[in-house]
């Protein structure tokens, strides 16, 4: 059975990587979704697709998942159309791994099967607390994994985001 998770994954936090390492065990294959993935470089998206993918990649090598496949969604605002344009963009899956309540009407409106996945510590793991303890010069290492951490302080993500914040 192929599970599909759509994320924006802004940065992948421990959050992300409990749901996916929970359905690598439960699902033959994960289609991992990068949402809103043409966007990079703003407060809300500051981290670009390729980024995110890399930081997936990387944090899943670690916990040796191997069964998965990563495509980029861009948006397209048009929720009547969202389900067909995401269902245009990845391979054939059975499930939709979602806790999200908008996503997952979409996609039972449209006839698929939606699975809630573990929530772990939703308040402290999110992408929103995450990015506002970097602009806060607040611990947040503990929040993502280390392959995460070590692409973003590569990549001066702590920096890009202060600067996208001050303009």
């Amino acid at each position: 059975m192929k599970a599909l998770f759509i994320g924006r994954f802004q940065p992948l936090h421990k959050g992300h990587l409990k749901v996916l390492e929970y359905a690598s065990t439960q699902y033959d294959a994960l289609l991992i979704g990068i949402g809103s993935s043409q966007y990079g470089h703003t407060l809300e998206n500051p981290f670009t697709a390729q980024e995110r993918k890399r930081m997936l990649k990387h944090a899943l090598a670690e916990l040796h998942i191997t069964n998965f496949q990563i495509v980029c969604i861009p948006d397209i605002h048009d929720p009547p159309r969202w389900v067909a344009h995401v269902c245009s963009l990845v391979p054939e899956f059975d499930v939709v791994l979602s806790n999200d309540e908008f996503t997952t009407d979409l996609f039972i409106e449209q006839g698929y099967v939606v699975n809630k996945t573990p929530i772990y510590k939703r308040d402290l793991y999110a992408g929103k607390e995450v990015r506002r303890r970097m602009v806060a010069d607040e611990p947040w290492k503990a929040l993502v994994p280390k392959e995460v951490y070590d692409i973003i302080q590569k990549i001066n993500g702590v920096q890009r985001l202060k600067a996208i914040v001050q303009s």
